[in-house]
This record gives structure tokens, sequence and C-alpha cells, in this order.
């Protein structure tokens, strides 16, 4: 191969013209789909308040990626057979068999660096502008009715052949996917930590139920039926509350008969019918069932105007109340206000190490805090989660092990787990080799 096989011609000339003129059209193309692919609608928008030039092609660009992306995808291909042909054809006739491999090896090193590395490297370091010299260009192609037909006539192929009638969406993807997205953002500073976590409650919030979040019936403050005016704002006043489930107690259980509202009874005290039945100033309370998915409950509240349900369980039986606040901390966290200064942190640090975890503490806040593994999607509670797996009714000094933690019971109030102290476990020693034995 020391010499040519034959004598370079006039045509072997215009060949290697014509493989330059497409390693240059590559290269911009792929300039052209990275910098397109990183930009959006609201980018292109912001562009063109600016005056950029070109910015109205980007803005129709971005507007519908459909109409560009296949076009230009089917270009490049077309033009990347057209240059390996091309470089096949001259190198086997100057060079002969041989000639051949040499010339596809230099030619794969030579168009990954020019037409493919740089220019998409350059796309993610300048998109903007990457995005705004390329438009023009995009904006010919996309609008070329040949390769618009032709494109679509090989994707309505691709889609018979992969699910048979095509495909009703275009590409997306997963939950898990967007939240490495995510999550790899975050990592590279794009995007700030608490934009993160909020952006993780919105797409858990979708997956979130009523009784994940409500109050559970031990712990909800309640009045008979039987109270009078004054005697409930006793009630209102010790607690701090402004609203009240009002029970009507029988041999079968408890009912929710209606719901009192701070203000309520005040403008009555004031008016001098604190002796009256609190029956007079009772509503109407929105009974939901458990499993209700809590983005579901806040557009009802927002739609019929209510703050506060109460929530039954499978058999209508009266098992907590939720409130919007409930709804709303599940998505920004927790909303302390002026009277909730004293309230008690579920996860208190002791002076030996240990910690003691309060039993209502909801699992998805002792794994994110513990780093903790607990695989059970059956209860919401620490508590409930060690007495689920106990199996029976829980005695002071019970032991469950999760992960790297034991969890201690402290405390009851009844049968009813108050009080954890969870110990952190010794990391368990690697095993020994043979050639550590020895």
């Amino acid at each position: 191969m020391g010499a040519l096989a034959v004598t370079v011609t006039t045509i072997d000339v215009w060949m290697f013209v014509a493989i330059g003129v497409l390693l240059v059209i590559l290269t911009f193309l792929a300039l052209a789909e990275m910098s397109l692919s990183r930009m959006t609608v609201q980018r292109a928008e912001a562009l063109r308040e600016e005056g950029r030039r070109q910015a109205d092609r980007l803005v129709r660009l971005t507007s519908d990626p459909t109409k560009w992306v296949n076009p230009l995808l089917l270009t490049v291909n077309i033009l990347q057979t057209v240059q390996a042909t091309l470089t096949g054809i001259v190198a086997g006739r100057l060079f002969g068999a041989p000639g051949v491999a040499v010339g596809v090896v230099l030619n794969v090193i030579v168009f990954f660096v020019l037409a493919e590395a740089v220019p998409k490297t350059y796309a993610i370091l300048y998109s903007v502008r990457g995005a705004l010299l390329t438009a023009p260009l995009v904006s010919v192609l996309s609008a070329f009715w040949p390769l618009r037909l032709a494109s679509r006539g090989l994707i309505g192929i691709t889609n018979v052949i992969v699910k048979g009638k095509g495909l009703e969406q275009g590409p997306f993807i997963n939950e898990q996917e967007f939240l490495g997205m995510v999550e790899a953002a975050a990592k590279d500073s794009v995007i700030e930590h608490e934009e993160r976590e909020l952006i993780e409650s919105v797409i858990e919030f979708g997956d979130t139920l009523v009784r994940e979040v409500m109050v559970p019936r031990p712990d909800v403050v309640t009045i008979g039926e039987d109270f009078t005016i004054a005697r409930a704002l006793d009630v209102v006043a010790e607690q701090q509350l402004s609203r009240l489930p009002v029970l009507h107690s029988t041999d079968d259980g408890d009912d929710v008969l209606g719901i009192v509202y701070a203000k309520d009874l005040l403008l009555a005290d004031r008016a001098g019918r604190g002796a009256e039945s609190i029956t007079g100033v009772m509503r109407t309370v929105h009974v939901i069932p458990e499993t209700k998915p809590v983005n579901e409950l806040m557009r009802e509240m927002q739609r019929n105007k209510f703050h506060l349900a109460v929530v039954a369980d499978e058999y209508g039986e009266f098992n907590g109340i939720v409130s919007l606040e409930d709804c709303l901390e599940e998505l920004v966290g927790e909303i302390i206000d002026e009277h909730d200064f004293d309230e008690v942190d579920p996860l208190r640090d002791l002076p030996s190490g240990d910690k003691l975890v309060s039993g209502a503490m909801s699992l998805d806040d002792v794994r994110e805090r513990l780093d903790v593994i607990i695989a059970d999607e059956e209860h919401e509670t620490i508590g409930g989660h060690v007495f689920g797996t106990l199996g029976r009714a829980p005695h002071i000094g019970d032991v469950v092990d999760a992960g790297t933690w034991r969890f201690v019971v402290e405390e009851l109030d009844g049968r009813r787990i108050h009080t954890l102290r969870a110990i952190r476990l010794p990391d368990p020693e690697p095993a020994l080799t043979g050639d550590d034995a020895e």
C-alpha cells in the first residue's frame, strides 16, 4: 500500500471535495441536534423578548419538536451513508482492498471527532448560541415536504413493527428516570437542594393517600353532642384548635355528627347563647374514605370550600381527620404557626447517642432522618411497623431490628406504642478470608 493503485482522477478529487462538504454539513447538523434538544419553549421565548436574531424561528421549532427531529435525523442518516459510501469507493480505487479497511477506520475516527464529539460538546457548553446559529437550516429542513413525508412514513413503519398499531404518544420517561434527572441536576448545582425536595414532593404527591397524612383517631380532639357552646369554647381555648368534630357515642361505636367552628362558638357566646347546645351551631361534615388520593381531596376542598374532612375506614368507621394544612405539608413540609412553637420533635437525640422516636412518626420520615431501609407498605407509622412486626400486643422492652437500627419499645398508651428508643447497631465485621485466617 506504499503507492497508489491507480492515478488520481478528476472524479476522485470531486469525491474528496464531496466528503469534505458532507463532513461540514454533518458537523452543523450534530450541533443543531444537540443545541435544539437542550432548548425549551420558555427559554426561546425569553430570547425573543430580548430581541435576539432567529429567536422567532427558535420558538416555532421548540413549540413542536416532532416537526424537526425526524427530518433532521433522517437527513443525518442519509448523509452519513453517502459519505461512508464515497469514502469506501475512493479508498478502494486508490489503494485497493487494504485501503478500504484503512479508509473505514480513518473515517470513523475523523467523523466521530469532528462531526460528533466536537459539535455536541460545543452545543452543551453554548446551547443558546448553537440553537440560534442552526435554527435557519433546521427550519428549512423541517419545511421540506419530501423529508417530512419520508420520515413520517418510516416512523409509521417502525411503530407498526414495535407495537402493532403505532404509538399513541411520543417518547416519554418514567417517574424514576425523571427523579434521577432531578437528583443529578441537584448534584451538579443546576437546581437548589430545596427545589429538588419540592419537585420530589410534587411527584410523590400524586401517589399519596389520605391515610398517610391524616391525624389518626386516637390523636383527634373531639366533643360530645351534649356539650354546650361555652363548654366547647373552653376546649377550643385549651387545645388552641379552630375546628372540632362532634361525636355521637353509641354501644356500636362513635359516629361523627358534624363539626363546630371556633368563630361560630365565639359569636354565639358573645350573643349570650353560651348555655345552649352546640347542635345549634354545628355544620355539616365531609366524610371521605382513607384510600382517597390527597391530590383529589385538595381539588375537592378548593371546589367545595371546606378545610377539614372526617376520614372513614373501609367499614365506614371514624378513623381520623384530615385538614387542608395536612395536605399542604405533604408538599412543602411542616408548617409551624404561632400556636405550634411548643411542639416536640418526633425524633430527639439523647446524650447516650440513642434517639427517642415518637410511635406516630411516619415511616417515610424515619427512613429519611435515620437513613434506614424499612420495607413495609402496610403501615404508615414506625409504631405501626413495630406492632405489625411483633405480631402481638407490644410490651415495654420489645425489640425490632431494621437495617442498622434497633427499635426498643419505651412507652405504651394502652396497646398503642407511644415512644421508641432507636439504637444504632455496630456495623457487621467483614468475613475473614483464607489468607486473613492464617
